[in-house]
């Protein structure tokens, strides 16, 4: 019953939203729809085909490697059989403050998959509180795992996520790891699907220089319908632009949701003082240490060390997400930020790696990673002046254009294996126009951080005058980058 219930409010959904476009286009005159007339709808520019294109080359490569490639990998990595097993895997899981059903959940998966691989197997419980401690102790002992099955609880102060992930490295190093074993890195509100250990750990023996890989994401929503839909769209597009890059075996990211290390990588003194105590040396704003962005750090680390990085599309997680805030705006706002932030901090430094470490490819997509920000909003400032200063008509125009256009990348997203859903449309361009804004304002105050599940921000000990200093020229900065880009449009319109 509730999924036919579900199937006809997606199909209502459809139906209004192609009502709403096919009305937008009995509004305009017939001129926007002839390809000799000066006005006509699909006349774009320069800035319009660097997007599309950047958008197409992403999706080309992702699903030449989703259908072609990897299938072919996977065959590979299969004839290697027992030789690709790892001798040892350990399980690292990083929990704090997490709602006790979720790490409950969480746990099971873990010890489950621990059991289920086969492999020596260690569990290593990065955690805060004494209540998940007796959870787990508990899960363990109904579980009744073998003699190869260990449990290993590290107890830290709620100091952040960096500093439990270096206590767990720094917990698995002391028990000396041989160059064949994998360390799992797996937060703390991520269920593991079964089979994901067997899927992920034997690539490191089919590629020598791949020191970290990560995982495809699904995810179950605490929040409203929107927030459920917003969530799922970033993950299905998280899929494509992964095996994008993943072609190039250079995903950009580690996430911090799963993704599985060699044990020479993460017992490696220098890696683990980079995702502990990373930090960036900003010309204006002085030196800040990184509150978030662990998984960012990781990478980096991973490429300045010289090694590769991939992605394993069938190898699946499901994470509990749970809104920071209960309105949709502030919630999305919040985690955009932090994402945002974490991406614009990693991006300048990596760019100077050069392009011989990162490739040709990797290198415009960190480029173009830094213009999106006022690409995405020229269409809409454009329509905009045009439609003050000559006719109505050209906001109509762009509006058609931005609901068909969005309405062809979702159905494209239905290759990703992700489902769609009718609110993808508008969540697209919501993402493109929002997205942009937050990017520009965390651009120029990148020393800005803060979780958003806990209550922790960077206290960097700075003057009262060197506060203010800051806060100021970050308003300075963001008001004449802004007038800058709207005295040209008003100049080219």
């Amino acid at each position: 019953m509730d999924k036919l219930k579900n199937g006809l409010n997606q199909a209502s959904g459809w139906m209004l939203y192609l009502s709403l476009l096919m009305l937008l286009a009995l509004a305009l005159p017939r001129t926007v729809f002839d390809p000799e007339a000066r006005d006509f709808i699909l006349l774009i520019g320069i800035v319009g085909i660097w997007r599309y294109s950047m958008g197409a080359m992403h999706f080309v490569r992702g699903c030449l490697f989703l259908y072609l490639v990897y299938p072919w990998y996977r065959r590979k990595v299969t004839k290697l059989g027992k030789d690709a097993d790892p001798s040892h895997v350990y399980l690292l899981v990083t929990s704090f403050r997490i709602e006790a059903l979720t790490t409950a959940m969480v746990y099971r998966s873990v010890i489950r998959e621990a059991i289920d691989c086969g492999y020596p197997c260690t569990v290593v419980c990065s955690i805060v509180e004494l209540s998940d401690e007796l959870l787990i102790k508990n899960l363990w002992a109904h579980a009744k795992p073998p003699a190869h099955v260990k449990l290993d609880i590290v107890r830290i102060p709620g100091t952040g996520k960096r500093d439990g992930l270096a206590h767990g490295f720094r917990a698995i190093s002391r028990q000396m790891p041989d160059r064949d074993a994998v360390v799992a890195v797996i937060d703390g509100d991520t269920v593991l699907e079964p089979g994901v250990v067997i899927k992920t750990v034997p690539w490191f023996k089919l590629f020598p220089n791949v020191g970290g890989l990560t995982t495809n994401e699904f995810c179950e929503v605490r929040g409203s319908y929107l927030m459920s839909e917003w969530h799922k769209l970033r993950f299905a597009q998280r899929h494509l632009n992964m095996c994008s890059m993943a072609l190039s075996k250079r995903v950009l990211t580690m996430t911090g949701r799963m993704s599985v290390f060699r044990a020479s990588v993460v017992t490696d003194p220098e890696f683990i003082r980079d995702v502990e105590s990373d930090h960036l040396e900003h010309w204006r704003l002085g030196r800040f240490q990184f509150l978030t962005g662990d998984d960012k750090s990781s990478w980096y680390s991973l490429m300045r060390l010289g090694y590769d990085t991939f992605y394993v599309p069938d190898a699946a997680i499901n994470t509990v997400e749970h809104p920071p805030e209960k309105s949709f705006i502030k919630a999305s706002r919040k985690l955009m930020f932090r994402w945002y932030g974490n991406n614009l901090r990693q991006n300048s430094r990596a760019l100077r790696l050069g392009m011989g470490r990162l490739g040709a490819f990797t290198s415009l997509v960190l480029f173009d990673q830094r213009v999106s920000m006022w690409t995405c909003l020229l269409g809409l400032c454009v329509a905009i002046i045009a439609s003050l200063k000559y006719s109505l008509m050209y906001l109509l125009i762009y509006l058609l254009w931005i609901g068909s256009t969005r309405l062809i990348l979702t159905l494209l997203l239905m290759l990703s294996g992700h489902r769609i859903g009718p609110a993808y449309p508008a969540l697209l361009y919501y993402n493109q126009i929002v997205g942009a804004l937050v990017k520009i304002y965390v651009f120029f105050r990148l020393d800005q951080q803060s979780w958003t599940r806990q209550n922790t921000k960077l206290n960097r000990g700075l003057s009262s005058f060197a506060n203010w200093f800051n806060s100021w020229s970050s308003r300075a900065m963001t008001f004449s980058a802004a007038s800058v880009f709207i005295a040209a449009l008003l100049a080219l319109v």
